[in-house]
């Protein structure tokens, strides 16, 4: 399968909806005047940069779509894994249930577990509790509204 069936399959256009520039005046000998060929230029430019952007964002796109595609398989084995522990939990009391009684055997499981999830809980509190608010990105904000402000 060639990568531009692949894309189509995919749900990816193969191609770039282009923009397209702007028709270059006569600039000739002497016909252009500085500030129109810097305009001229300017649109170019700008035509350029939307055209590369939109390019980013289809390939970009395209690469999220597999990535999803690829995490449901993730999230399945991680569900399997996730039930299965139970039986584990399960032979272990049982195993335990050798030497205590049945109810202090599961008893001791079902703390361990108490346990285990109340250190993986402080250990999530500790990494959240480090975040914080984007500072140099709302002071450039701010800033940008100055700016925007004072040439209004």
């Amino acid at each position: 399968m060639s990568i531009t069936e692949r894309s189509a399959a995919e749900g990816v256009p193969n191609t770039v909806a282009s923009i397209p520039l702007t028709d270059l005046k006569d600039h000739s000998a002497g016909n252009g005047s500085i500030g129109s060929l810097v305009r001229d230029a300017t649109e170019q430019i700008s035509t350029l940069l939307r055209a590369e952007v939109e390019l980013a964002k289809t390939e970009v796109t395209g690469e999220v779509k597999k990535g999803v595609r690829g995490s449901i398989f993730f999230i399945a084995a991680l569900t399997v894994a996730l039930f299965s522990a139970f039986f584990l939990f399960f032979t272990l009391a049982e195993v335990i249930d050798i030497w205590l009684p049945r109810w202090a055997a599961f008893g001791i499981v079902f703390l361990a577990m108490l346990l285990v999830a109340a250190m993986f809980a402080f250990l999530g509190y500790r990494k959240v509790r480090k975040i914080h608010k984007p500072e140099k990105s709302i002071d450039a904000m701010k800033d940008n509204a100055k700016l925007v402000n004072r040439t209004s």
